[in-house]
């Protein structure tokens, strides 16, 4: 399949999602060294590599898939698919046949609502959305090299590999896509668990309304958890968990579901999880750049240059300040850090 240039060994910039946010994106970019050459933006010794999430909820949807594509072709960055990608695909792509459904991911409102700005935003160029649809298909689920690892939300190295013995590599394809809609099929557990985490179901009858609005049943947990005890030792979240749940002793049984990064593998960088605060490792080998830029929060980046334990001092990131402005509703403004 056609996909991403190979690049000579160097350094690495691995950027966490972008949501639309392309000025601030720039920004980032041009603090990293980065700068245009024939409209591309390149760097002399480094190559960036985005997290995935480049579309939906930010005011400049199109801008970034163009800035970001241009640099993945020619050479100049890398990416993995994130869950905001794979949801436009099914939700772009009508079912087979004898299904039962129109569409592989179904236009609830909820879904309508989180296309929403990439659709209105494409209005006037279908085709060119047609053309980045057809691009999502050359993201690689992740990138597994032998000094670093990219994903977008959690590396589970059994379902990996299986994965990569059934599809030759780590790109799906349309067979693939149209079985992972179902979410109790091996690709649907493949695609919901790289790209959107790992979770435990709450106690019977207990649900938790998080801060979108959405009323959820399961709480997202951390995929490198070393001896947990309770549910406040794995759950991995923006909105927490109330204090008696938090509390709770993990059965058996919820251990057992549990993942384990082992502190010997190398270094894995995910993005997905709106993180806040003080960009730092979660451990010597994990990292999560997503800092809720869209969000008004942080555009972060981690410089990678081989190390075997990250370190806080390698994070970098722009400031993404609310406008003051009543009628820039939708406008982002950044500030280097």
């Amino acid at each position: 399949m056609a996909g991403q240039r190979s690049a000579a060994p160097r350094g690495f910039d691995i950027i966490g999602d972008i949501h639309g946010c392309a000025h601030t994106l720039e920004r980032l970019l041009d603090q990293m060294g980065y700068r245009k050459v024939n409209g591309v933006y390149r760097h002399p010794s480094r190559q960036a590599i985005f997290i995935g999430d480049i579309i939906d909820r930010g005011p400049r949807i199109r801008e970034a898939l163009h800035l970001v594509r241009d640099m993945v072709e020619h050479g100049s960055a890398r990416i993995v698919m994130g869950n905001h990608e794979y949801n436009a695909l099914g939700y772009c792509t009508r079912a087979r046949a004898g299904s039962g459904k129109t569409w592989l991911r179904e236009h609830t409102p909820r879904h309508n609502r989180l296309i929403k700005e990439t659709l209105e935003q494409f209005d006037a160029y279908p085709h060119e959305w047609n053309e980045f649809l057809e691009w999502f298909y050359t993201i690689p689920l992740f990138i597994d090299e032998e000094d670093f690892r990219v994903v977008h939300a959690c590396w589970d190295g059994d379902l990996i590999e299986k994965f990569k013995a059934l599809q030759g590599g780590p790109y799906i394809d349309d067979d693939f896509l149209h079985a992972s809609a179902a979410i109790e099929s091996f690709a649907g557990q493949v695609m919901d668990t790289l790209l959107r985490g790992t979770d435990l179901r709450l106690p019977e009858g207990m649900s938790i309304t998080g801060r979108d609005g959405y009323v959820r049943e399961f709480f997202r947990t951390k995929f490198w958890a070393d001896n947990p005890r309770t549910y406040a030792d794995v759950v991995f979240q923006p909105d927490p968990l109330p204090p008696e749940v938090a509390s709770q002793v993990l059965t058996d049984r919820e251990r057992a579901q549990l993942i384990s990064y082992p502190i010997d593998a190398p270094p894995v960088f995910v993005g997905h999880y709106w993180m806040d605060g003080e960009p730092a490792p979660l451990k010597p080998n994990v990292a999560c750049i997503d800092f809720s830029a869209v969000k008004y929060g942080r555009l972060v980046a981690y410089r990678f240059d081989g190390e075997k334990a990250l370190s806080p001092d390698k994070f970098v990131w722009v400031e993404v300040e609310r406008p003051e402005a009543p009628d820039y509703p939708n406008s982002e403004d950044s500030v280097a850090r």
